[in-house]
């Protein structure tokens, strides 16, 4: 259920500017604080018309439509099943489509992790990374040609490779058929990383990253991957060292229905789901973390 909240435009600063009186919609799991909003709203891009391009003014507030679109993460629904109290789902979707394609989605996911790391004490560029990846099963909306069938996880879908920080933190996200092997998936993913983070030297992976991979990663990205196993005579769960930061990760997407299964007819899309999640759980930390 939400709780619809009317507001003065005026001292509101979702409808500042908009000259009327609109109502708020709240959702306590998914809809921002004031604290989150403040992270969030510099963040944004600057609208059109108020960059001298042209184009009409925006009908719905931005903290609105954001609050729309980590609605749907949240709760795993589809776009035309938003609640009526949002703006017209293909409003919303359109603003997702958009900043998606444009890379918006990864700008504010980025801006928000370096952030997080600064107020831990930590350098914005880290020095090591931690690689992992997750098979998803795919809904029908998942085309037949970017979609494959895992055979050991006996799931059909996509695969998401992600590598993370030693605090857990998104660093990059490649998203593959799921009958991408590990390694082969590992290629690109370490190339992502390597594009944007020059100062990463050193990687933790599992068993699944061995062989060719560790030549490749040495030779050509200098970059050392430490192949962390479980040892054999350990019967059961067991926290393995540094692995666990990566599985954490995954636990925290998972958190958000749209991510637990794969809906998404472009694997870009998934991957821009996957940045709003985590966009979602890092700004929830800096608005109740003190400065």
């Amino acid at each position: 259920m939400s709780v619809s909240l009317t507001c003065q435009c005026l001292s509101c600063p979702a409808h500042a500017g908009l000259g009327s009186l609109l109502p708020c919609p709240f959702y306590p799991s998914s809809s921002m604080t004031d604290a989150q909003w403040a992270v969030l709203a510099p963040l944004l891009p600057i609208a059109g018309n108020l960059g001298g391009k042209g184009g009409r003014r925006e009908k719905h507030p931005r903290r609105v439509i954001l609050d729309a679109i980590f609605y749907l993460t949240r709760g795993g629904i589809a776009w035309r099943q938003l609640p009526s109290d949002f703006p017209p789902a293909m409003t919303v979707y359109g603003v997702f489509h958009r900043w998606a394609k444009i890379g918006v989605w990864q700008r504010i996911h980025d801006a928000v992790r370096d952030q997080l790391r600064v107020r831990a004490g930590r350098h914005p560029l880290p020095t090591a990374a931690v690689i992992d990846s997750q098979t998803v099963r795919g809904a029908d909306t998942v085309p037949t040609a970017s979609a494959g069938y895992d055979a050991g996880k006996k799931t059909k879908g996509r695969k998401r490779h992600i590598a993370t920080d030693t605090l857990g933190l998104l660093l990059a996200i490649v998203v593959t058929s799921a009958d991408i092997q590990d390694r082969d998936g590992a290629h690109r993913l370490l190339a992502a990383v390597h594009g944007r983070f020059s100062t990463i030297t050193h990687t933790w992976a599992d068993g699944g990253y061995t062989g060719r991979l560790l030549k490749w990663a040495t030779k050509v990205l200098s970059l050392t991957i430490e192949v962390v196993k479980r040892t054999d005579d350990v019967k059961g769960f067991t926290v393995l060292p540094r692995r666990w930061v990566v599985e954490r990760t995954f636990g925290w997407i998972t958190k958000h229905r749209r991510c637990v299964r794969d809906y998404e007819t472009l694997p870009r899309h998934h991957e821009n789901m996957v940045y709003i999640a985590m966009i979602m759980t890092m700004s929830r930390r800096l608005a109740r973390t003190p400065t």
